[in-house]
């Protein structure tokens, strides 16, 4: 039973009663204005699509006809591709691996076995497959499946060596089972193991060959029950393949050698090939090579036959890539693979196995990849895969997703990606090529973002439900690359792996500018351009950002107290201060006692850079190290075009850089930032020793402000962050980047009044430092607003979000635009702060007074390397400032603007500039949020929120009413935490697998027309006409010979299967009018009318069956009386 707590009701109401006494006449004027448009029914949550290479593939499939492609997978999941844009998704409920796929050819259908011993049938007619019949065997396991073009009897291999005859249509077992022992009968004294390969004769249905693992094969015959032929070689057996004429097929054996028999020839084989073998001088037997996985023996009408083969190579070859082999007449071509072969399949041009098979294609199913090989062009080049298969090229670290993008945006990414593409693939068309697209009505751009592990961005097409490549960036070439010496790589590097991972990406869609933070501690800036330049040096800020603990000159043994969670623990009060030769990396190595101090954790690039068009550097920063100590990672960053301003935070404190300028504007800690206002009561430090960093250049400080020499001695004194230090080594440029600004009186810090204890008062949470009395950046937020409660004129802000729930203003006194701006300063002064929540700061945002959302001010594009007439049109839009939505003016309303505030636990609405709370809305109790977006919808704006127990919500605003709550997915893995972003328009996306994918749209209009926006598997094919037989062949029985499947394998013939041996599961289906499995009431009462109709059905044909009897048998009574009547009075004589 849950506890009753008075005091949280008395903090509640005393908190409702001093913010309805706040806000007063604004709370019911703010409800009569601003009425909240979206409802409950605008939401639903549901998956739209998932991109990317199936993650851990196990088998494959592919209809000849209607041009698909299957992958299943070892978690349970099918992957269906068409033509590019043609994807699907399914999965089966037990999770069990894939381990067999059989098209139904042209038929709509596929057959799937899974490692549980279930056989599943799915239509595939409808945009979004589902399974119509279900079959679990329960005595045996199934290990191969088998179902010949144009039959409904499916032939099952188990590991008991005995095979199972399933009717498709029905998916009721035959009774026809060939057991193994009579199979065998006295060949073999022992087991011959699992069935491994079952096929029909290509020219005699009748005969059916079965291959088991410890090396027999059988050429049974299904009219006489009896094995006709038995094949025996002492190498255990992986695959059989037949030659179209049916007189001949070819086994591949563990010992890498192939066996080439005759059907009548009893005894050895006809022919041994050890491929990668080498051949003894003396006649020995070649040397045992690896095994030979599978192979396919492909006729063509004018030339050699092709044999593909995977494995087989020889066991000398240590460290060699896995392989296909390609042997065609002398020819044998080993085409070397970046990963393991899972599968292979060879497409042929007749769905037909007795015929010429044509051979155009190899698609080959790697662990991480799908590789499709050209065999009509010399060398076998492969395709260019259109698929979204790359996704985990590198690891995926980071995801942002933008909808309804500019225009413009999307042809100017492909115009300058399109030049990235490799050369050397073939020139024919991809020949995966079935299905239809969607007919989808949502035609807004959207653009997702991946940032992987070695420091590549890919930016996509994410439009309708497409994923497409777009352009590709490698923010490594900044660096130099890193030498392999470990003692350096320790004392430098604060990451053992992947030092260029990107681990967090700020952008700006209509600038088109980006800033990418790598996990060493270092921040990219890049502008976009369609021209490619040549920069002779790359353009560096270096960093100094510190905290140390109180009485502590150095940092304790095992780095004492710092955080676990981050890669090197640090130690605690601000000492911020800034070094930065703007044109090259630091000099400045070991001190004289050993210890590393303003060196960085990597080394930006010495030599000249070419940068192709697309993203080109404009500014590195980096953190560097402090007298022994690493910087911490970043983790917070924001990025604004229209001021050109950079800001990034981490656990000691933030920065803000100008980046048209080149320099460090401010360089602060958070504990300065609440200047003597700090409610957490941090206790004071003792008076921090000045480091001068090695290096010979010394160090200049100018001063601009006010401030007593007294003042910038005080360690927490936020004139620290003023005393910014630069090195002179610039040739001059340290005096024009080193700009002190004056901070207002009201914030100097008091230290005599200070408490000595440490007060904390927000939540335990998994994501926050709980141990730490540091308070990390958590998120940042650009915006035009009142800068201090009260004021009347808004003005350029910074609001800064704390891991302590905290939310600061800085405000921001900006240059006008054009000249102005690259040559006086930016000004930039703390506000106090404005709110205080639980948990964590997640997001911020702004709605003015009709709630109507307030997008943070940006500038458009403009091409930054243009010369003559460009350069003027990009001078007149660098001069004009861009204009933000600005709330009304009216003297009647008492607030403008309202600040949306999202934290790990609680949400918050607070108006401006009174500062007075409005709205609040506790998010969760139990758990905590991981990701928070504020999302404009089609008909309003909401909080989007997902938390770390799986619930999806949504909450109006300004009102903060729960819109949607969904217990969607509960969090496995914090990969999903780290990829689980919201965008406008409803759609969401997160990394479902590390090569997948997966989006989803909380939107109900989206949800209802994504039936038209999915593309279509099935399309209407005439199948091929069988292979004419000949004059000859038909005469003399030579062509191939059919057999009546019906009649032997039917119910009448063969009997009854074992009741026992495996259950029938019908699938969700139903009938017709049933499209999805339903649950509770609702599924009960569809079975129900389901089970009553299918009763009528019945019943009525029996009604039928009835009417027709009775009819005949009136119809007979009538013939027999006529004839009686015509025989009465005749003589037997006369008969």
């Amino acid at each position: 039973m849950k506890k009753f707590n008075i005091r949280k009701v008395l903090d509640g109401l005393k908190e409702q009663a001093s913010s309805s006494a706040s806000s007063g006449q604004s709370g019911a004027l703010e409800n009569n204005l601003m009425h909240e448009t979206l409802q409950s029914e605008n939401f639903q949550l549901c998956k739209t699509v998932r991109h990317g290479f199936p993650y851990q593939p196990s088998s494959m499939a592919h209809d000849p006809v209607q041009k698909i492609l299957a992958i299943g997978t070892q978690s349970g999941a099918l992957r269906l591709f068409g033509r590019p844009g043609v994807e699907c998704y399914c999965q089966h409920e037990s999770g069990a691996a894939v381990i067999s796929l059989q098209f139904l050819i042209n038929e709509g259908a596929l057959v799937s076995a899974l490692a549980d011993d279930s056989v599943h049938l799915w239509n595939l007619r409808q945009r979004r497959p589902a399974i119509l019949h279900s079959l679990k065997f329960n005595r045996e396991r199934i290990t191969f499946v088998h179902l010949p073009f144009q039959s409904k009897w499916l032939y099952i291999g188990t590991e008991k060596g005995n095979i199972h005859i399933v009717n498709v249509e029905s998916f009721t077992l035959s009774g026809y089972v060939i057991m193994w022992n009579k199979a065998i009968e006295l060949s073999s004294k022992a087991h011959p193991g699992p069935v491994v390969h079952i096929s029909d004769n290509p020219m005699d249905e009748g005969k059916l060959i079965i291959g088991y693992e410890a090396g027999i094969v059988v050429l049974w015959d299904l009219k006489s029950k009896k094995a006709d032929y038995r094949y025996t070689y002492d190498e255990a057996i992986h695959s059989v393949a037949w030659h179209h004429e049916g007189k001949q097929f070819i086994c591949s054996h563990s010992d890498g050698t192939l066996t080439i028999w005759n059907i009548k020839g009893q005894g050895k084989p006809f022919q041994t090939i050890t491929p990668h073998g080498k051949q003894p001088k003396d006649g020995k037997k070649p040397e045992p090579c690896k095994p030979i996985l599978k192979v396919e023996y492909k006729t063509t009408r004018l030339g050699d036959p092709f044999m593909i083969l995977s494995g087989g190579l020889s066991y000398d070859t240590v460290g060699r890539r896995p392989c296909l082999t390609v042997m065609h007449g002398k020819s044998t071509a080993v085409l070397e693979m970046d990963y393991p072969i899972v599968d292979f399949l060879t497409l042929c041009e007749t769905p037909y196995s007795n015929d010429f098979q044509e051979p155009y294609a190899v698609v080959v199913l790697l662990e991480k990849d799908l590789v499709v090989i050209d065999l009509a062009q010399n060398g076998y080049p492969i395709f260019e895969n259109p698929y979204p298969l790359t996704i985990h090229e590198s690891p995926v670290t980071c995801c942002e997703y933008f909808a309804d993008c500019p225009v413009d945006l999307i042809p100017a990414l492909y115009s300058v990606g399109s030049r990235q593409k490799r050369q050397g693939y073939s020139k024919k068309e991809w020949p995966i090529s079935g299905g239809n697209w969607g007919l989808g009505t949502q035609s807004y751009p959207e653009i997702i973002i991946t940032g992987h592990a070695d420091g590549t961005v890919k930016f996509w097409d994410a439009s309708a439900i497409m994923l497409q490549v777009l352009y590709k960036l490698k923010t490594a070439k900044v660096f130099e690359k890193s030498r392999i010496n470990k003692e350096d790589k320790q004392n430098t590097e604060i990451v053992d792996e992947d030092p260029y991972a990107i681990q967090i990406m700020a952008w700006c869609p209509e600038s088109r500018m980006l800033c990418v933070a790598g996990v060493s501690a270092n921040l990219i800036i890049y502008r976009f351009s369609k021209q490619e330049i040549t920069t002779e040096v790359v353009q560096l800020l270096e960093v100094r950002l510190q905290y140390e603990v109180n009485d502590m000159e150095s940092p304790p043994e095992g780095g004492g107290g710092g955080d676990r969670d981050l890669p090197t623990p640090g130690t605690a009060s601000p000492s911020p201060q800034t070094t930065g030769p703007p044109t090259h990396p630091s000099t400045s190595s070991n001190s004289s006692d050993g210890v590393r101090d303003n060196v960085p954790c990597l080394k930006v690039r010495s030599t000249p850079l070419k940068q192709s068009p697309g993203y080109q550097v404009e500014l590195v920063v980096q953190l560097v190290w402090v007298s022994g100590e690493p910087p911490q990672q970043i983790t917070s960053l924001a990025l604004n075009s229209s001021y050109g301003l950079i800001v990034f935070g981490n656990s000691n404190g933030l920065a803000v850089m100008d980046y048209l300028q080149k320099t460090v504007l401010l360089n602060l800690g958070t504990v300065e930032l609440y200047g003597s206002n700090d409610p957490y009561q941090r206790q004071p430090r003792s008076p921090r020793k000045t480091r001068q960093p090695s290096g010979g250049n010394g160090l200049c400080d100018i001063n601009e402000g006010s401030a007593s020499e007294d003042r910038c001695k005080s360690p927490t004194s936020v004139l620290a962050s003023n005393h910014q230090q630069f090195y002179n080594g610039g040739g001059g440029r340290g005096a024009k980047m080193s700009r002190k600004l004056s901070l207002p009186t009201e914030l100097k810090p008091d230290l005599d009044h200070r408490d000595n204890s440490f007060s904390r008062s927000r939540s335990s949470s998994v994501t926050s430092i709980d141990k730490e009395a540091r308070e990390a950046i958590t998120s940042f937020h650009f915006c035009e607003t009142f800068a201090r409660k009260g004021e009347s004129a808004i003005t350029p802000c910074l609001y800064v979000g704390t891991s302590l729930g905290t939310v600061l203003a800085v405000a921001l006194n900006l240059p006008p635009a054009g000249e102005q701006r690259l040559l006086q300063p930016v000004i930039v002064l703390p506000s106090g702060t404005l709110a205080r929540l639980k948990g964590s700061i997640l997001r911020m945002a702004f709605l003015d007074n009709t709630g109507t959302f307030l997008p943070p001010a940006s500038e458009t594009w403009y091409e930054p390397n243009a010369a003559g007439a460009d350069s003027e049109e990009r001078d007149k839009a660098r001069k004009r400032r861009p204009v933000s939505v600005s709330p009304s003016t009216s003297q009647e309303l008492q607030e403008s603007q309202y600040a949306v505030v999202c934290s790990e636990k609680q949400a918050k609405v607070i108006a401006l500039p009174s500062q007075n709370c409005i709205f609040k809305h506790s998010i969760t109790e139990t758990s905590f949020v991981l990701r928070a977006d504020v999302v404009q919808m089609n008909i309003g704006n909401c909080v989007a929120c997902f938390c770390a127990n799986g619930h999806i919500m949504t909450l109006s605003l300004p009102g903060l009413r729960p819109l949607l709550d969904v217990n969607y997915l509960p969090l496995t893995d914090m990969r999903i935490a780290r990829t689980f972003c919201f965008t406008n328009l409803g759609q969401a996306m997160y990394l479902t697998s590390p090569t997948e994918i997966q989006r989803i749209t909380y939107s109900q209009e989206t949800c209802e027309n994504l039936q038209e926006m999915l593309g279509e598997l099935f399309t209407p094919v005439e199948t091929p006409e069988a292979p004419n037989r000949g004059f000859f062949k038909g005469l003399f029985g030579g062509g191939a010979t059919s057999l009546d499947r019906e009649e032997l394998f039917g119910e009448t013939q063969a009997g009854k299967a074992s009741r026992g041996l495996a259950q029938h599961i019908p699938g969700p289906q139903g009938l017709e009018g049933m499209k999805g499995a339903a649950s509770g009431v609702v599924a009960d009462l569809a079975r129900a009318r389901i089970a009553l109709d299918e009763r009528g059905q019945k019943l009525g044909e029996l009604d039928e069956r009835t009417a027709a009897m009775l009819a005949s048998a009136d119809s007979f009574g009538k013939h027999a009386h006529d004839m009686m009547l015509k025989c009465k009075d005749k003589k037997w004589y006369q008969f």
